[in-house]
């Protein structure tokens, strides 16, 4: 029987997810209990600790499964990608409420009343979801508290028609390991975010994609590449924004970049990682 990755299925050698009793041993099983994040970005690390690794991020309105909390710290499993890892409990509701708008450029200012000049009280990045009450002055009155302007929202079911045109919003946003924000992010967090405002879903790491996103192309082809088909490489994901020109969060820039699509592949191969696959979206 093949091991469950535990980056999408919840076990410890003490606690596990009920829904895993029989393919997964462990001391004992719980029911998680449905929480929702209530801050822009919720960092999610892969031991409960602030300095441990962030292995991914979940926004404001996410849903998120918790299986434990202790010490401050809840064992979670996120709701929209399945991804399993430590998060704070403070930042996390046991009331969700349902949204009805998300954010759709890359960052909006969350303020205490519906005017400019107030001092904002908190960011909100692209996706981030809200529930909205009214509208007021031109600003959306959020069921929460506080106002947030209201062209920069868009209702929770309306999707970007590009979604290249929404990673290129990225360009020159820090990288950072785990990161799906405009104050950071890496590859694959570009590709999902992205993804994600066009209305599609995307697992989170770079091999779960390669795994599950688009149709193979031949890889020793590139003649024929064109806009958002998606280069992968052992661990790396970079979105094509024209036919010659990658568009990718990396650690040799350490931001976002767009760059010649063959100086990137020269670059990466002289680590030892050729290009594993080519996919795209039909």
């Amino acid at each position: 029987m093949n091991t469950p990755d535990p980056r999408l299925h919840a076990y410890r050698e003490d606690l596990a997810d009920a829904a895993l009793e029989g393919q997964v041993s462990a001391g004992r099983y719980a029911v998680a209990e449905r929480c929702q994040v209530t801050v822009p970005i919720l960092n999610v690390h892969l031991r409960p600790a602030a300095d441990a690794m962030q292995v991914t991020q979940a926004l404001m309105g996410e849903l998120v499964d918790v299986f434990e909390v202790r010490n401050g710290w809840a064992w979670v499993k996120l709701v929209r990608d399945g991804y399993v890892g430590y998060a704070q409990e403070w930042a996390l509701s046991k009331t969700p409420v349902a949204p009805t708008h998300r954010v759709q450029v890359l960052a909006t200012l969350h303020y205490p009343k519906p005017d400019l000049k107030a001092q904002p009280v908190k960011r909100l990045g692209l996706n981030c979801a809200v529930a909205v009450t009214g509208i007021e002055l031109g600003y959306a009155a959020l069921a929460t508290g506080g106002y947030v302007f209201a062209a920069h929202l868009c209702a929770i079911d309306d999707h970007a028609a590009d979604f290249v045109g929404v990673a290129e919003m990225f360009l020159h946003v820090p990288y950072l390991w785990g990161g799906k924000g405009p104050a950071g992010l890496d590859c694959s967090g570009l590709v999902q975010i992205a993804l994600e405002a066009a209305g599609q879903r995307s697992l989170r790491d770079a091999d779960m994609q390669e795994d599950t996103l688009g149709n193979p192309l031949l890889v020793n082809d590139l003649s024929s590449l064109r806009r958002g088909d998606l280069v992968f490489w052992d661990g790396h994901v970079g979105i094509m924004a024209d036919a010659g020109t990658l568009l990718h969060a990396n650690g040799q820039h350490m931001m976002v970049v767009k760059e010649p699509l063959t100086e990137a592949i020269a670059r990466i191969a002289a680590t030892g990682k050729p290009v594993t696959s080519i996919k795209r979206f039909q």
